[in-house]
């Protein structure tokens, strides 16, 4: 903000993409409004303000109510000049339809200069925002520096572990089909048995290499 050549514009930039980020609604702080004003015009001054559409409401805000130019408004809110004026115009219109007596600029601009004059909002202490948002910082940066080595270990396990060469994965067995199922043996017939006992009696008479050493 100090290296800014506009501090304030940047403060109210940051402030408003705080202020409409959706992740508010998971925090509970968030999930009670603030109390709406005393006086019964200024609510209803609120409540059209809040039925605005938000890029409206924020050029409304800027130009009628913090008096900022065309120009200055546009850039803040990131639109063209063209654009900036169209929704200027579409906002006034849309006030003075439900509030015809802030159908002019500058009642309109007393209006809204009065509304943030009076109401005060339930915002903390300039020590207590810097000292939460530099333990913010301190815990997210210790939380980056832990993950990084967390990753460089795991790296350095995984290189350490992990096989050097590719080994194919063995397939599933598979069936394989036109092969005859085995079947049990069944009674020799005369020649089979015939056959036997010649093996048998030639493996006796035979020479010493293939009769079997007795131990």
């Amino acid at each position: 903000m100090a290296r800014d050549r506009d501090p304030a514009g940047w403060v109210r930039a940051a402030a408003y993409e705080y202020a409409v980020s959706p992740w508010h609604r998971f925090r509970l702080r968030y999930r009670h409004p603030e109390a709406p004003p005393a006086e019964a015009a200024d609510r209803a001054l609120m409540d059209v303000l809040l039925k605005l559409p938000p890029p409206r409401r924020r050029t409304l805000l800027l130009h009628d109510g913090l008096g900022l130019g065309l120009p200055e408004t546009a850039a803040e809110t990131e639109a063209t000049t063209a654009a900036t004026a169209s929704r200027l115009l579409r906002a006034r219109r849309a006030v003075a339809d439900r509030l015809p007596e802030l159908a002019d600029p500058r009642e309109l601009h007393r209006r809204l200069a009065e509304l943030a004059a009076t109401e005060r909002l339930r915002a903390p202490e300039p020590p207590a925002v810097r000292v939460g948002s530099e333990r913010r910082a301190r815990f997210w940066t210790r939380a980056a520096i832990a993950f990084t080595v967390a990753l460089i270990g795991t790296t350095a396990l995984t290189l350490r572990t992990a096989p050097t060469q590719y080994e194919a994965p063995v397939p599933p067995g598979e069936t394989v089909r036109g092969v005859p199922p085995r079947q049990a043996p069944g009674p020799l017939s005369e020649e089979e048995l015939e056959l036997r006992a010649k093996l048998r009696g030639e493996l006796e008479s035979g020479t010493q290499r293939l009769v079997p050493q007795a131990r």
